[in-house]
């Protein structure tokens, strides 16, 4: 099953650094707000990065700062949740700048696509959170899913449809969801995961990775490429 965890904490610092990071950066900005006016203060977002139309703060880097923004307790452990459980095996097949850009272009295309509909509304939206990216990591495993079937076992592609259905009606049901940063986030990430398919050299790093396994690897059984 490729969605469950078998490193201890150390492995999983040391084989998904990226991931790493990002919890970290995430629980430290939470941190920081609950401090100084709490995460759901609509000051303390706005000054924390949080992506609004309000006028006067709709600056473009917004689209990245949003990302390490969350509102509330329940908003940063879910979205922490799921960089713990999905995100480790998409660095540990793309690598680490590989699975970078997926991340941070997937955040940032639906975060943009947001900001410009905010932009055309006459009310004032403020959004944060990581969504964005973290669906653009299930937007690559969807075309894994799709297109490079015996890459994962059938219980981790039918975990990866049933996560999606899921997010995706969660998405539309729940209010005050970002729906534009979900549905851009997915979108980018299937396109992005496809152009690094085939630009970024990734075919000759799994053939590195996978036929000569060592005891320093992850011990996970799932892939089969």
């Amino acid at each position: 099953m490729l969605f469950v965890r078998y490193e201890n904490w150390k492995s999983f610092l040391r084989f998904y650094p990226l991931t790493t990071l990002l919890l970290i950066a995430n629980v430290v900005v939470f941190i920081l707000m609950t401090i100084n006016g709490g995460s759901r203060n609509t000051v303390t977002l706005v000054e924390y990065g949080a992506l609004t139309n309000i006028d006067g703060y709709d600056q473009w880097w917004r689209t990245i700062t949003a990302m390490f923004v969350h509102i509330g307790f329940d908003h940063l452990l879910f979205n922490s949740f799921a960089l713990i459980v999905f995100a480790p095996p998409m660095e540990r097949l793309l690598g680490t700048w590989r699975y970078g850009i997926l991340y941070f272009a997937s955040g940032i295309i639906g975060n943009v696509i947001s900001l410009e509909l905010y932009r055309q509304s006459m009310d004032n939206h403020l959004a944060a959170g990581a969504s964005g990216a973290i669906y653009g990591i299930y937007g690559a495993f969807l075309y894994i899913a799709i297109f490079q079937r015996n890459m994962i076992d059938r219980v981790s592609r039918q975990t990866i449809y049933t996560i999606l259905g899921l997010g995706l009606v969660y998405t539309f049901i729940m209010p005050g969801i970002g729906i534009w940063a979900h549905l851009g986030g997915l979108i980018a990430g299937f396109f992005v995961y496809g152009l690094l398919l085939r630009l970024s050299g990734l075919r000759r790093r799994w053939d590195r990775i996978f036929a000569r396994p060592t005891q320093e690897e992850p011990q996970n059984k799932d892939l089969d490429v």
